[in-house]
């Protein structure tokens, strides 16, 4: 294998992200000894992006130039970090630029087929203790197939990589120069509407409703389309804060209000007396309530009621669970619920538009804080949506209490 270049580092670890041999760690790094977890080595921003490099190697066999931040006693750096997965273990090297990404995905390679012919050696030899050379011939020409499979299997999973980060760049760059011409469009209307109200007919007053209707569609649209880019991105970061859950809930009431009116559905909110302080992302924690709550109310029958109740599940964990009494989704339809782009099962009774990936952001936010989304329904009885989360986050974070 060619020698890595300086500042490198290159590791053994088990499913789990374990270390469990150290091949090269020109770094000095004293937590990347066996015995260690691999998330330890970075900093704390980088944790959740390492956690899903982890999971990509696991899952497609392979990853490739994944920027992660490493602690030193001189400052933080950069390295990028190539993995792959042999048989229940994980290789993991990282570099300190992306110009090694080619050097670093063939020594992955060589090592696959150093380990294929020490393989070889092996059952040769006992083929021949067995006097049996078919079944070597055999062996051997089956694990040439499978050392040809993984090659072009990691060559197919390095370009989907580059498509996948090329699709998200251009799904973020075209959300976000979209914003602003929609708000635009939408103050405008706003202002239209107003100032015109004296001189505008009934059909046309409702045209400009029709407007700013559409263009609000468009605005979660393209508030979704950027919040999905910056997930599959890899850079979904949280800024964990210590919040009053019952604040949190006030709060998100107030901001579907304004749906919740135009169907007559009142809002109930209960909660223990003594909830314990939370330390989430208050702003994404508030989007997964707004979401929760917004498809409720659109899916329940005008004048009916939405329940948004929080408890003390267990002495670690808090549950948070919006009820409504609505059309409700049948049995077979709820394992589909948080996937993105897909048409949900059950229908609106406003005919309200969505984006559809609302729920599929709330899981995604809820799994990065440790947590769990869960759904029980009925159909014609509607339906309740539990969080679950954590009251302390995945990774240990000192912050104060105040009061």
């Amino acid at each position: 294998m060619n020698e890595m270049p300086e500042r490198g580092l290159a590791l053994w670890c088990d499913a789990s992200g374990m270390i469990l041999q150290t091949l090269r760690n020109d770094l000095g790094l004293a937590e990347a000894a066996p015995g260690h977890l691999f998330l330890r080595l970075v900093d704390s921003a980088s944790r959740i992006k390492a956690m899903n490099f982890l999971a990509k190697v696991k899952e497609a066999g392979a990853a490739f130039d994944c920027e992660l931040n490493i602690v030193l006693t001189d400052g933080p750096t950069t390295l990028h970090f190539s993995g792959g997965q042999v048989d229940e273990q994980l290789l993991i090297v990282g570099a300190v630029n992306s110009q090694l990404a080619a050097q670093l995905y063939a020594d992955l390679l060589r090592m696959s087929n150093e380990q294929a012919n020490q393989l070889r050696a092996l059952v040769k030899e006992e083929a021949r203790a067995a006097r049996d050379a078919g079944l070597y011939d055999e062996i051997s020409r089956l694990n040439n197939e499978l050392v040809a499979m993984q090659r072009e299997l990691a060559k197919k999973n390095a370009e989907l990589e580059r498509l996948n980060a090329l699709k998200n760049q251009f799904l973020g760059m075209a959300a976000h120069d979209l914003r602003n011409p929609v708000h635009i469009i939408m103050a405008f209307s706003d202002i239209l509407l107003e100032d015109a109200a004296d001189v505008l007919s009934a059909e046309q007053a409702a045209y400009v409703q029709q407007i700013i209707a559409a263009s609000d569609y468009m605005s979660r649209l393209i508030d979704d389309f950027l919040s999905v880019s910056v997930i599959e991105s890899g850079h979904f970061a949280l800024n964990l804060e210590v919040i009053e859950l019952p604040d949190l809930l006030a709060q998100a009431v107030v901001l579907v209000g304004v749906k919740a009116r135009k169907k007559e559905i009142e809002i109930v909110v209960t909660h223990d007396a003594a909830l314990p302080r939370l330390i989430v992302d208050g702003q994404k924690i508030q989007q997964v309530l707004t979401n929760l709550l917004a498809n409720a109310i659109e899916h329940s029958y005008p004048g009916s009621q939405v329940v948004l109740r929080a408890y003390v599940q267990t002495e670690a964990t808090v549950a948070i669970e919006v009820e409504d009494h609505g059309v409700g989704i049948a049995a077979e339809d709820l394992g589909r619920l948080f996937d993105p782009f897909t048409r949900k099962p059950s229908a609106k009774t406003g005919g309200e538009k969505s984006t559809g990936l609302g729920l599929t952001i709330s899981q995604q936010v809820v799994k990065a804080h440790g947590g769990s989304i869960s759904v029980e329904s009925q159909v014609g009885q509607g339906s309740t949506f539990r969080v679950v989360l954590p009251l302390q986050p995945r990774d240990t974070v000192e912050v104060e209490f105040e009061g």
